[in-house]
């Protein structure tokens, strides 16, 4: 029998090697990384009786994946356990599950872990506690996003962020399924129907879905996060075939979520603009790559009003905000300002270059703070307090006819947001009802529409003719559904998070780009519904990005060591 010291081997830098512990974990990291690609590939694209189930085929193709990756691992987990203990006493079993018992890793995660394991332990604690103990579980009489789809959310986050060594293809094949999902979905705006959906749901449904998502909120919700990733990207690509590509599918992403015609666009596409400068300021190479960005969507959406009017008679057509945009006299010479301003920017930062061979002209000279992100920060205040004026001049003042169009949006009312303004508001009046118990830990995971059935189905019907089974904004659904703990946790959770990607930006590019693809989810979610379709891919997302924050550090601590 081999003593551990005798089953170790030096690599060329120096460092220990542990055959045993090194194979262990790479079967676990091959298992891990069947199920992210089955995630990738099959889950965004697969789709059984066009959207009369949709639901159901994401939904259980995703917690097949999630359980079939968590019960394999645990299995191999067993047997390396075994092999262990047998061959070395258990003396790999620490090695094997350094990951969790790390002081170093714990140190760094711990916020958002335990603020995770609080989101979990409130969503147990409200299941229990729930008067429909096995709807909260399973989530049957709401989106399946019950106990049981929460659960495997948190084991996979531990699982991936803990175990798992970041490969970049696999978020390539990320991006390449979501181009196929958004090509399709562009193809449903005109409605050519390439994949014969149309004819199996009823005519009046037919502009309201699309791709091989479903709804146009979840369509746009995920095409959200590809956008958000893609575009990341492109900014921290330098070389040019790559920049290319991303450039590529950060246009296709613009043109698919602008057609999705939803809402909830807005608001990925919103913090995504506002929050790119905080991050690309900071040198010419990002501000020159936020020029070209904003050119490029403004062109598409030049580029689309020119097809609606080629196409007329096909197009399903924009509506809201986009029309807003679309019906600006000046957008075609905003677009060519925009490129001009791009373009005489390179064009200056060239001449700069020639005129100083050897040391590259940068609009912060060394050791100088990029004034241009606090300008930026005072530009954001600014708008969020106008925005905050004009709500408030439309509601409270009542002058809601000075801001023409955008009034539909300024003033809150039952109808508002296609009546979203009568359920939040009947969401907050049933928390204020709940016992506090159920304040704290909320009425059990997915259980909204009990709920509302048992408190105001008559007047939702008499008010808005409609009834509904969710919140349609993800904080208020989890206030009412897991309580005031559980929601806590849960933005806590995300907030930590992203902190900690931020903190580690420098290193993998896709850490950032995960964390914007997240943040582009989060932000719409606050007007949408967390279904089974398009959260399971912001979870899968955060949890890699995790991972390679992980890696970074675990890199950066060997390195520090030698």
């Amino acid at each position: 029998m081999l003593a551990k010291s005798e089953n170790t081997l030096k690599n060329q830098n120096g460092t220990v090697s542990d055959p045993f512990s090194d194979t262990g974990s790479s079967i676990v990291n091959g298992i891990i990384g069947v199920g992210i690609l089955l995630l990738v590939t099959v889950f965004p694209l697969v789709y059984h009786h066009s959207y009369v189930d949709i639901l159901e085929t994401k939904y259980l193709c995703y917690w097949l994946c999630a359980l079939g990756m968590l019960i394999v691992t645990f299995l191999i987990g067993l047997i390396l356990w075994a092999i262990d203990l047998k061959e070395f006493h258990g003396e790999h079993t620490k090695e094997l599950l350094s990951g969790i018992r790390s002081r170093k890793w714990r140190s760094a995660y711990g916020i958002a872990d335990i603020a995770l394991m609080v989101f979990w332990i409130a969503a147990i604690l409200s299941t229990i506690q729930s008067e429909y103990v096995y709807e909260a579980f399973w989530g049957n009489e709401g989106r399946y996003s019950g106990l049981y789809l929460l659960t495997l959310y948190v084991l996979v986050y531990f699982l991936i962020s803990r175990f798992w060594k970041l490969k970049g293809w696999y978020l390539e094949l990320f991006l390449i399924t979501g181009m196929i999902m958004c090509v399709i979905g562009i193809t449903d705006y005109f409605q050519l129907d390439v994949l014969d959906f149309r004819g199996k749901i009823r005519p009046s449904d037919s502009t309201i879905f699309t791709s091989t998502v479903g709804n146009i909120n979840t369509y746009t919700a995920y095409v959200g996060m590809i956008m958000g990733f893609s575009t990341l990207m492109f900014t921290r690509e330098k070389k040019f075939g790559k920049m290319l590509w991303y450039y590529i599918c950060m246009i296709i992403s613009f043109v698919a979520i602008i057609m999705g015609c939803s809402d909830n666009a807005y608001l990925s596409i919103g913090v995504l603009f506002a929050g790119l400068p905080f991050i690309l300021f900071v040198d010419r190479r990002g501000i020159q790559k936020y020029l070209i960005i904003l050119a490029s969507f403004f062109s598409a959406i030049q580029m689309i009003d020119v097809l609606n009017q080629a196409f007329s008679d096909m197009v399903i057509g924009l509506d809201s905000l986009f029309q807003i945009i679309v019906n600006f006299r000046g957008l075609l010479g905003l677009v060519v300002f925009l490129w001009l301003l791009a373009g005489g920017f390179w064009w200056y930062g060239r001449r700069r270059d020639k005129k100083t061979p050897g040391e590259a002209w940068e609009v912060f000279p060394k050791g100088s703070r990029p004034w241009l992100i606090y300008v930026w920060g005072a530009l954001i205040a600014a708008g969020f307090l106008a925005v905050c004026f004009m709500f408030f001049d439309a509601n409270i003042g009542g002058h809601g006819e000075r801001y023409g169009a955008l009034q539909s949006y300024l003033i809150f009312d039952d109808t508002w947001g296609t009546y979203r303004g009568y359920i939040w508001k009947k969401s907050i009046d049933m928390y204020k009802d709940l016992p506090f118990l159920q304040k704290c830990f909320g009425h059990g995971p997915d259980t909204f529409g009990l709920l509302a059935n048992d408190t105001i189905r008559f007047e939702m019907y008499d008010a808005t003719g409609l009834f509904f089974d969710s919140a349609h904004n993800s904080i208020l659904q989890y206030l009412l559904t897991i309580g005031l703990i559980g929601t806590a946790g849960y933005l806590v959770f995300l907030g930590a998070s992203m902190v900690f990607m931020l903190k580690n930006r420098t290193g993998s590019p896709y850490i950032l780009a995960t964390m914007g693809a997240v943040v582009c989810y989060v932000f719409q979610s606050t007007v949408n519904i967390d279904l089974p379709i398009a959260a399971p891919m912001m979870w899968l997302l955060l949890s890699v990005g995790m991972a390679a924050c992980r890696q970074e550090n675990s890199e950066r601590e060997k390195n520090q060591e030698l």
